[in-house]
């Protein structure tokens, strides 16, 4: 409740005076609309390019309060009968699912069944021993290290499309033989933590994740909809199907899955809006578990992290949000809940190119920015740029090039008009010195970037900011013969997946090959740093011995690093 009735009115006086002019609830066809037609058509028109009678579509929701204000379904939930998108269309969740899962943790750990800073062996005996403590908080703030399950069942052979069972996830993750980096110290998010948080679920309660949340979080809240699919081949009424564009029109997404935990989740968006009141008016659970459920998550150097248990915790015009988004095949999903306003906003689509940019333009028609004193809360802090003009440019030039680091990720660095500039992914970013080998970016003050050469002569640039790398600084002058090209040649093993990989001399270029993928050419970044067109091994960094004999090389890309294949031949 709000202190008093003035600060209650000075909120209520942000939300669009349209609001309050609502009329009864009523259902009609796609739509369900309290909203005067003026402000339902401004929602309406957001969606219109989807709301065609051969398109997959989208579902949306506005929540105040604990009812929902405006329902309506765009397009096709399935194409091939024609069924349309309603309110009532059930979707998949997909990561929008770990909030619950989360909560789920967050009601045993008051119940005193789980601790959350408790070392995860002692609910899972079966994980390795891996030699670091990974404690149940880490699972939840993505800060175990513990690589991502998707891509290493890629890696494995397994496509996401296949049948994926919870057991085939847990036998991976049982033969696991390293981290991406030691707990705590950066933030990866990794959908192996939030399977294994189902599976302690299950160790303390005896207990499937679905058995358990159907009893303490989804019949309580009135949720009839609501259930954690963990069976592929269960019929579900009403489902949605999903779908991705291509140059022939659409084609089915495949989701088979078996699993829950990281995803999973089927839903409303009628039973969505009950879930994002509780934030507000706790009717499962009490305040405290709201409280634990948003405490954003600390690394080991104090340094804070937006992710909290399951959901993002930030700003949207100055008002406190908790948030969360999800893509699983076709499917992408967006919830959030604005505990300040009692207001949420609900999208769920079921085309994999959907702009879910969508969401916050549908927010912004009903939420003003936040002020206090006519002074905006929050209000970036934007740098002076006037000194960005560089005066000693020959010390900076040893640092131009250039850089990769041990995932794969490169920047480029260089100096264009007296000025420095870092350029990552196609984005190109100006740096602004702030004393000696140290820079920052203009539009993001908080990213650092700090120069130095090792005792070895290389020089590198340190990333700093929560989950920063350090990057080293190649040449691409690199243009091997046949010769050269076939020491890389041979057949490599991974005991950790039990698979193998090929890479083969083809023409004059390598090919890297494998039974249950097509053959992808080889690039070179660097004699050490392999390119492939595989999204799951993008990144393949070639191991030596003493005699500069190769051996074998890791996977460093993304969410999965230091996974060692065996050159065996």
């Amino acid at each position: 409740m709000y202190r008093n009735s003035h600060m209650a009115l000075r909120i209520m006086a942000l939300i669009l005076p349209a609001l309050c002019l609502l009329k009864p609830a009523s259902v009609s066809g796609q739509t369900l609309s309290v909203l005067p037609d003026s402000l339902a058509g401004k929602v309406d028109a957001i969606f219109d390019q989807w709301n065609k009678p051969s398109s997959p579509g989208c579902v949306i929701g506005i929540v105040r309060n604990d009812s929902v204000i405006y329902a309506k379904g765009y397009g096709l939930s399935n194409i091939e009968y024609d069924i349309t998108n309603t309110p009532g269309t059930i979707y998949h969740m997909a990561s929008v699912s770990k909030q619950f899962t989360a909560y789920a943790i967050v009601l045993l750990a008051r119940q005193g069944k789980i601790g959350l800073d408790e070392d995860i062996r002692k609910y899972l005996p079966w994980f390795p021993d891996l030699k670091s403590s990974i404690t149940v908080r880490q699972l939840l703030n993505h800060t175990s290290g513990i690589r991502d399950q998707w891509q290493l069942l890629a890696i494995s052979g397994t496509r996401i499309d296949d049948v994926i069972k919870q057991e085939h996830i847990v036998k991976i993750l049982q033969k696991q033989r390293a981290l991406n980096f030691r707990p705590g110290e950066q933030y990866s998010y990794s959908n192996s933590g939030y399977t294994m948080l189902a599976e302690i679920i299950r160790s303390v309660t005896g207990q499937s994740l679905r058995q358990f949340t159907d009893s303490a979080i989804f019949r309580p809240l009135g949720m009839k909809n609501t259930h954690f699919h963990d069976d592929y081949t269960e019929v579900v009424k009403n489902r949605s199907y999903s779908y991705y564009s291509g140059s022939k029109g659409f084609s089915n997404s495949i989701l088979s899955y078996s699993n829950a935990g990281a995803t999973s989740l089927f839903t409303n968006v009628s039973d969505m809006a009950k879930w994002i009141a509780n934030f507000y008016m706790h009717r499962v659970g009490e305040a405290e578990d709201i409280q634990t459920l948003t405490e954003k998550g600390k690394l080991n150097n104090g340094k804070t992290i937006d992710y909290a248990l399951g959901i993002v915790v930030n700003n949207f015009k100055g008002w406190k949000q908790y948030t969360h988004n999800g893509a699983d095949a076709g499917y992408r999903t967006a919830v959030a809940s604005f505990p300040e306003l009692k207001m949420g906003f609900i999208l769920f689509s079921n085309l994999g190119d959907f702009n879910m940019g969508k969401f916050y333009e549908m927010a912004g028609l009903f939420i003003k920015e936040k002020t206090i004193s006519r002074v905006p809360v929050n209000k970036r802090v934007v740098p002076d740029t006037s000194n960005a003009v560089l005066k000693d440019i020959p010390a900076i030039k040893r640092f131009l090039g250039d850089y990769l680091a041990d995932d794969g990720a490169q920047y480029h660095f260089r100096i264009t008009g007296q000025k420095l500039y870092g350029e990552r992914q196609g984005r190109t970013e100006l740096l602004l010195k702030l004393k000696k080998d140290t820079f920052q970016t203009a539009s993001e003050p908080d990213l650092k970037f700090i120069f130095s050469v090792t005792r070895t002569g290389d020089t590198i640039v340190r990333e700093c900011w929560p989950g920063g790398q350090i990057f080293k600084k190649y040449t691409l002058d690199f243009h091997p013969t046949d010769k050269q090209l076939q020491a890389y040649a041979g057949t490599y093993y991974s005991p950790e997946l039990d698979c193998k990989y090929g890479i083969a001399l083809k023409g004059h270029e390598l090919v890297l090959t494998n039974v249950k993928y097509d053959d992808t050419p080889i690039k070179f970044t660097g004699e050490d740093h392999l390119r492939t067109a595989f999204w799951w091994m993008a990144h393949l960094k070639v191991l030596r011995n003493n005699t500069n004999q190769i051996t074998g090389f890791e996977v460093n890309d993304g969410r999965v690093m230091h996974l060692l294949f065996n050159k065996i031949d």
